[in-house]
């Protein structure tokens, strides 16, 4: 499993067209985008993988600038991403939140910044939990090769949950998914060295060559 995570780096046409490369690729891999709210639906005509980056946990009513679950499914989000280091949740805020997910049917994917935070959040079933730590987002350090232990560790405990363990954190290329994978887990959660590349395709390809 490949999540790579647009952030907002790009923006309108620039999401398209990247979505379209992650489209191509895709047919060979699993993989699935993690876009901003207003993204979804013109990319969800093409391709179906995609995840809200953030979801709030709010019914609808009078909650203006809320992001509904319903919103997200019904533009064509398959799931969302939840609590990265750059969204936090409280505990109590990420337990509604993955419970109203649960309720319209939207896959969960939660950002855990250490194997204790992980282990809590694994109570709550969501369907993956991505270990990240946020000193190494974005530095091109990876966590499988960095903190190897740790990650070996955490996909073991994460593994007998039933919850489906990813890492994330620098990894940047195919010798870091590989790595990750000997370690336990089953995908990586990406953004920068793919989105930020200057040849987003071949990037992917490298990324996912056998």
């Amino acid at each position: 499993m490949i999540i790579i995570n647009f952030k907002n780096y790009k923006t309108g046409k620039d999401i398209l067209r990247l979505a379209k490369i992650c489209k191509v690729v895709s047919k060979k891999n699993k993989m699935m985008i993690a876009l901003s709210a207003v993204d979804i639906y013109p990319v969800s005509r093409f391709y179906k993988q995609v995840l809200a980056q953030h979801v709030d946990f709010e019914e609808k009513g009078a909650f203006t600038g809320t992001v509904l679950p319903e919103a997200v499914k019904e533009n064509g989000a398959i799931g969302t991403l939840l609590n990265h280091a750059e969204k936090k949740l409280s505990f109590n805020v990420l337990k509604k939140t993955i419970l109203r997910c649960k309720e319209v049917k939207l896959k969960t994917i939660v950002c855990a910044a250490s194997i204790k935070q992980a282990k809590k959040i694994s109570k709550l079933k969501p369907d993956y939990i991505a270990f990240e730590d946020p000193k190494l987002i974005g530095t091109g350090k990876s966590i499988s090769k960095v903190k190897a232990n740790k990650v070996k560790r955490f996909a073991k405990i994460i593994n007998k949950t039933g919850v489906i363990p990813l890492c994330g954190a620098g990894v940047s290329t195919r010798a870091d998914m590989k790595a990750a994978l000997e370690l336990g887990t089953k995908g990586i959660l990406i953004s920068s060295a793919i989105v930020k590349s200057k040849n987003p395709r071949r990037s992917l390809l490298n990324l996912t060559k056998s």
